[in-house]
């Protein structure tokens, strides 16, 4: 009995439900947060940042291989300099009097005057 009440139910219910015979397609449009320009304008934006970043990071890359190399560059001049102020003080001991006296006499030289003078240059400008 339950079962001819719920048909019955259904039948007449169905018989005075309106209609539908068209089917009208809404679309809706979903505002998006950003606006298109905001997005253009964000994206370029965007594009200086990056490649101000590269630019700041292959100069001081730059800047850093240069360093490197001058710092190189001046301790090859501090050596050179050593070496140079070695050269100096040997160049002094050779050409002591001394030394040049008891060189002339191994290879029998006979020294008429006791004394041995060093000259010396001088520029006339």
């Amino acid at each position: 009995m339950n079962d001819n009440l719920a048909r019955s139910w259904e039948r007449s219910y169905a018989s005075n439900a309106p209609k539908q015979d068209k089917q009208t397609v809404v679309k809706v449009r979903k505002k998006s947060w950003i606006t298109k320009g905001e997005k253009i304008l964000y994206s370029v934006v965007a594009v200086i940042l990056i490649a101000a970043s590269i630019y700041v990071v292959s100069f001081a890359s730059s800047t850093d291989s240069l360093n490197r190399e001058l710092e190189s560059l001046e301790q090859n001049v501090q050596h050179q300099k050593v070496t140079n102020e070695g050269l100096v003080y040997e160049k002094k001991q050779l050409e002591r009097p001394e030394r040049i006296t008891r060189i002339a006499k191994e290879n029998g030289l006979k020294i008429q005057d006791a004394q041995v003078k060093q000259a010396t240059a001088y520029n006339n400008n």
